[in-house]
Parts: structure tokens; C-alpha cells; sequence
């Protein structure tokens, strides 16, 4: 028998570990593992809810990650269809929680429901004792005085704030991806920059700006600032890119992984007079951010 949490759990933000906390405490009173059945894909990419506009916070991968990390023994992931989507609450519970994960306790947030009836709470939880499993509902995590949600912090990444982003999340919101060749402007005034390709094209970019960042390219960390945007100055495009300049680094990465963790803005994405006008800028945004990291440096990214 197992204590299980299920959810989306999209940013695995301080909300979710509140769910999370109470899981493995519970699985660990019980002497039961504990474990997260979760979905993928998004459930509006399968049934095309407005999926156009839906960005996401995490990779399955990066996910999976932050769930082991915070103690949690299985990590279960359901393929999302439209034929999954047609289960009732309580085929949901019974033929999938109880039967194929022996679940006995499920921990879910204040506003969790499934099954495609759309059951009231009272009726949800009827239904789960008659088939075994007790629930044990979790109340909203209020920071600040907002309930903290995935929404709302896409909502601030896609306004810039990435500072309330991440103490929301309760970590530095993070890309990954692969080095690709770029017009090489940068280099040709002195700021050299990785241009990145995501891994997870669904993955939410923080809007266009100036960010100091954390970057990890081959095995360690440096700092950096990023551009996200449209590189007015140097001929702009309706092609977004992100690029970074990497501080006292001049290796060749073409082709190679890279992650990037936000810290904070720095401006927003402008056109400048000239190219000596945008050199100019972007040292003092480099002084900036090595002044603000210096003596803040970490040893890994996650």
C-alpha cells in the first residue's frame, strides 16, 4: 500500500510542498512508501483548452527531479488522452488509485478535483471511502497575502518579476537547453553570447528583458547575463532568442548543454542609437551583475 499525492504539480512551487511535506510524513507514520502520480501531457494540450497559450514551469524531467528531491519514493506518471480524460471520480479512484497503485491515503491540495463528472468535494470523498481510500485534504499555502498557485507565477515570469517568481517557487526558476550558432553580434563588439535552443519547447520563457543569471556549461558555474527578446538594436526579428553572456569565459560551447537560473531583472529589452550606444549598456549591466553575484556564487545548478 502506498500514500499518494496526484496532480499536475506544475513548478512543484511552495504550495505543492505543503501537499508534498504532509505526503511523506503521513507514508513515514504509516510505514508505507510514499509517491506522486501525476500526467503528462498538460491535460489542455490533449483537449485543446486555449493549449495555444499554455506554457509550462517544468519538464517532466525537471519535475520528477524536484519531487524525488523532497523525499518522495515513487514518481508515476499517467499518459494523458482523451480516452483517460472520459474516467469518471470514481473510476479514477477505484480502477486506477486503489487497483493498479494500492493507494489507501491520498493527500490532495484545497482545490484538487478530478474525473470528468466533476464531483462536489462532499461527493469525491464518499466515494473514496467506499472504495477504500481515506483523503486528507490540505489547506491553501498563503504567502504574502496570496495563495500561491502555478498561475500566478507564470503570470509574474511573463511580467519580468522574476525575483517573486522564484520566491513563490521557493528556488531560481530555470531554462535548459543546447548551445546554437547565432548572427555573432556580440562577439564583434566585445560581449560574446550562448544562444540557446530549449530541450522543452513548452517551457515557459520569462518576458523580454535583461536578467542576471546563474550558468552552468560544462560542469560549472558562472555568472551571466541574459537577453530575452527580439535584439532590436541589431536588426529585429519576431523571432525570440535567448542569449547569454557568460562572465570571464571565452570556450567554444557550440553544440553543448547549458542551464541557465534567473536571479533577478535588470531592464527591460531596448533599441539603442548604436551599437557603441548598446556596448555600453551591456558592460554596465555586466558590472552589475558581477557586483550583485560575486560573493554569491553556487557550486550546481539543479
Amino acid at each position: 500500500m502506498v500514500v499518494a499525492a496526484t496532480g499536475f504539480f506544475d513548478g512543484v512551487h511552495k504550495g505543492h510542498k505543503k501537499v508534498l511535506s504532509l505526503l511523506c510524513s503521513i507514508a513515514a507514520q504509516e510505514g508505507k512508501k510514499s509517491a506522486v502520480i501525476t500526467f503528462w501531457p498538460h491535460p489542455r494540450n490533449v483537449l485543446q483548452q486555449q493549449a495555444y497559450s499554455l506554457r509550462l514551469l517544468n519538464s517532466i524531467e525537471e519535475k520528477k527531479a524536484l519531487v524525488k528531491g523532497l523525499g518522495v519514493n515513487k514518481f508515476i506518471t499517467i499518459p494523458f488522452c482523451k480516452e483517460f480524460s472520459r474516467n469518471t471520480t470514481r473510476e479514477f479512484l477505484k480502477d486506477y488509485l486503489k487497483d493498479r497503485y494500492d493507494v489507501s491515503t491520498l493527500i490532495i491540495g484545497y482545490d484538487h478535483r478530478f474525473g470528468h463528472d466533476k464531483v462536489s468535494h462532499e461527493e469525491m470523498m464518499a466515494i473514496a471511502e467506499e472504495v477504500g481510500i481515506k483523503i486528507i485534504k490540505v489547506s491553501e499555502f498563503i504567502q504574502d497575502e496570496n495563495v500561491i498557485s502555478s498561475t500566478k507565477i507564470r503570470k509574474l515570469l511573463q511580467d519580468g518579476n522574476v525575483e517573486k517568481a522564484n520566491d513563490f517557487l521557493g528556488y531560481r526558476y530555470g531554462l535548459k537547453g543546447v548551445v546554437v550558432s547565432g548572427q555573432k553580434v556580440g562577439r564583434t563588439i566585445g560581449f560574446p553570447t550562448a544562444n540557446m535552443k530549449l530541450y522543452e519547447p513548452l517551457k515557459l520563457v520569462p518576458a523580454d528583458g535583461v536578467y542576471t543569471v546563474y550558468v552552468e556549461v560544462l560542469g560549472k558555474v558562472y555568472i551571466g547575463i541574459c537577453n530575452i527578446g527580439t535584439r532590436p538594436t541589431v536588426g529585429e526579428s519576431n523571432e525570440r532568442t535567448i542569449e547569454t553572456h557568460i562572465l570571464n569565459f571565452e570556450e567554444d560551447i557550440y553544440g553543448l548543454d547549458i542551464k541557465l537560473e534567473f536571479v533577478g531583472s535588470i531592464r527591460k529589452e531596448e533599441k539603442f542609437p548604436s551599437l557603441d550606444d548598446l556596448k555600453q549598456q551591456l558592460q554596465r549591466d555586466k558590472d552589475f551583475a558581477y557586483s550583485l553575484l560575486k560573493d554569491k556564487m553556487v557550486k550546481k545548478l539543479r
